[in-house]
């Protein structure tokens, strides 16, 4: 009965709170992600006070309505969602991913040179990109509830949303949770106060914005992280010193994208499952699973409840075996 009452303490909201045993932190969990709020907007501010004339970029349109509109943009401020409002209402609720000049391109990341450009959205013949766009956007926004859930006296770490196919059944954030939650067991209840938790964020329709930045900057954004600094390092490497962050909200991730335009692209949201993973460090490692599919779709409850079924098996980051349901989420048929 112990860990019953712990579990229905740990969320914020519960009026019945616990005293916590542990020194006090530095900073709070909302402290540091306010923190890292701040620094994204001053970057962000900052990489726009380097450019103050306004260059002209033209544009090309290539997708199959409008061939050849030509857009006249501003160097480094106009985005894919600008040039597609100068299409049609259509193309801002549809538009997913961009491609640009042959590269996928976050709809909000600001267009550096003169281009040609095309619009993906979830019912492209081809739509593998986009697929993993959204699984990686859900997996963020399962990180964002997750540090969010817990009370001020229980630490949360963000440790890393792991890059896995849409035909692994389920999306997927590492965390390691304060020390006296080890014993805890998250309930179905539990994991029903998360999604709810998710579907409130989803609805408020917050768009993913990108910046890349200097690993210094980087490094200073994710100072109380360890795991995120880790990242950051690793990914200097491999990028001439630049790493990419996305924000939606107040909530900043490193994520090398892309992602899709805003939240309320997802419709369907259900976070499932809760892991202890293997690991030769001392802290505890869970993996939280949920599965979600976009709001074009409207699934059977037969269908939704074999897809939830599916999501709560442990993802691994090995890429699944070819099996005969493969496209059971990509390509499966509306209600």
């Amino acid at each position: 009965m112990a860990s019953v009452r712990l579990a229905r303490g740990l969320w914020r909201g519960c009026s019945k709170r616990f005293i916590s045993i542990a020194s006090t932190p530095q900073l709070s969990t909302a402290e540091i992600a306010q923190r890292r709020n701040d620094l994204f907007t001053k970057e962000k501010e900052r990489q726009l006070s380097l450019n103050p004339r306004i260059e002209k970029i033209e544009v090309k349109h290539v997708g199959k309505s409008h061939p050849g509109t030509l857009f006249i943009m501003n160097k480094g401020l106009s985005t894919p969602y600008s040039c597609a409002m100068h299409l049609s209402e259509w193309y801002t609720k549809r538009s997913v991913l961009a491609l640009v000049d042959g590269q996928h391109w976050d709809m909000y990341r600001p267009l550096t040179h003169s281009c040609e450009i095309q619009f993906l959205t979830f019912k492209d013949e081809d739509a593998e990109e986009v697929n993993k766009a959204y699984w990686r956007s859900c997996a963020m926004i399962l990180g964002c509830i997750l540090e969010q859930a817990f009370k001020d006296e229980y630490s949360i770490t963000l440790v890393k949303a792991p890059e896995v196919p849409v035909t692994s059944g389920a999306f997927c954030y590492d965390v390691i949770l304060d020390s006296k939650l080890d014993a805890w067991t998250p309930t179905e209840e539990n994991l029903r106060s998360l999604s709810k938790d998710a579907f409130r964020l989803i609805q408020k329709d917050l768009l993913f914005e990108v910046l890349d930045v200097d690993a210094k900057v980087a490094l200073e954004i994710f100072e109380y992280n360890k795991y995120k600094q880790d990242m950051v390092e690793e990914r200097a490497q491999n990028s001439k010193g630049v790493v990419t962050v996305h924000r939606f909200g107040d909530f900043v991730d490193i994520s090398e994208g892309p992602h899709i335009s805003r939240t309320s692209l997802c419709d369907q949201y259900e976070v499932t499952a809760a892991h202890n993973l293997q690991s030769s460090q001392s802290e505890l490692r869970r993996r939280f699973q949920g599965i979600s599919v976009p709001y074009h779709l409207k699934l059977y409850h037969t269908i939704w409840h074999r897809l939830r079924k599916r999501s709560q098996k442990l993802i691994t980051e090995r890429r699944p075996k070819e099996t005969n349901d493969r496209n059971e989420i990509t390509n499966i048929e509306p209600a």
